[in-house]
């Protein structure tokens, strides 16, 4: 392995631990405001902290008025691609956060992690071929899932269907930025629809939820961390890191924030899983591992 390869390698490693962790964030967020207010103000700073690197990015490739005039021609399917992507990205993340209010950090990641899985089997409806892997890989997941999450009264607790459901959503998501990044600036595109989403999040906050100054104040950490951190400098190195990494390895690392989010539960939550919660976890992360082989045997890898 080549050194620029093993740069990007630790730069994906360094996302997936960010994204891990900001489920405990998330977590101990919930603990003072509530789900909508705390999505709507760390969307909105994250949304900001992209504002530089796009500037930046801007400022290294000027270009003449013939490219500008495209620019402005694109600019409306850049706010349509942005509104879409962004009340997909509302739903997944209230979802997600309401779901985190009766489950644990590490079982809302592994939960949310499916999305790798849920990507592929979704593109049939978009007549994309479905491999064998994906196949193999979805079946263990759904083991695993089962191991997880249901109890011997065979039930899933309210919390791991928020995040199951809200799986369906964020793979969706993925979808929808796959198809609009090929046609408007990707790093625009997340910035508006962080914004999108942050908006939402703030008119439904007012008008279901009790929104106070302290309570912001005590969430503080959290939302700088899930802001600042996880949507802002998480998503630059993962930009930066999978310049030189290959897609499956770009994805396969980056699934890695699962067993982050599990081990950030366990060391600063107390989080505890039962010995079927464990065996539930390995037979899902093998299942997201799966899904993903078939991209090993590519050439450009």
């Amino acid at each position: 392995m080549d050194k620029y390869k093993f740069r990007s390698n630790l730069l994906l490693l360094l996302t997936a631990a960010i994204w891990g962790f900001a489920f405990v964030a998330q977590r101990v967020g919930i603990k003072y405001i509530g789900t909508f207010t705390f999505n709507g103000t760390r969307f909105a700073l994250g949304a900001l902290s992209l504002i530089p690197l796009i500037l930046f990015f801007n400022y290294k490739s000027r270009v003449g008025k013939a490219k500008v005039i495209e620019q402005q021609k694109n600019r409306k399917e850049l706010y349509m691609a942005g509104l879409l992507s962004g009340l997909c990205l509302f739903i997944a993340a209230s979802l997600q956060q309401i779901g985190l209010i009766e489950t644990t950090a590490g079982k809302a990641a592994f939960i949310t992690g499916l999305y790798i899985v849920l990507v592929p089997i979704l593109g049939i409806f978009l007549r994309q071929k479905v491999g064998v892997f994906t196949w193999i890989g979805a079946v263990t997941a759904v083991v695993g899932l089962y191991f997880l999450s249901i109890n011997e009264y065979f039930s899933i607790s309210k919390g791991d269907l928020f995040e199951l459901v809200g799986a369906f959503f964020w793979a969706i998501h993925i979808l929808l930025i796959d198809r609009f990044s090929r046609k408007v600036d990707a790093l625009k595109l997340s910035c508006m629809q962080f914004f999108v989403c942050s908006a939402l999040s703030m008119i439904t906050a007012l008008a279901v939820e009790n929104i106070t100054l302290y309570g912001i104040c005590q969430a503080g950490m959290p939302i700088l961390y899930g802001g600042v951190l996880s949507v802002g400098v998480a998503y630059t190195l993962q930009v930066f890191g999978q310049k030189n990494a290959s897609p499956s390895h770009a994805a396969l690392i980056l699934s890695l924030e699962t067993v982050f989010a599990a081990l950030g539960g366990y060391l600063l939550l107390n989080e505890r899983l039962n010995t079927m919660g464990i065996i539930g976890c390995i037979l899902m992360f093998s299942g997201m591992v799966i899904s993903q082989s078939h991209s090993f045997f590519r050439k450009d890898n």
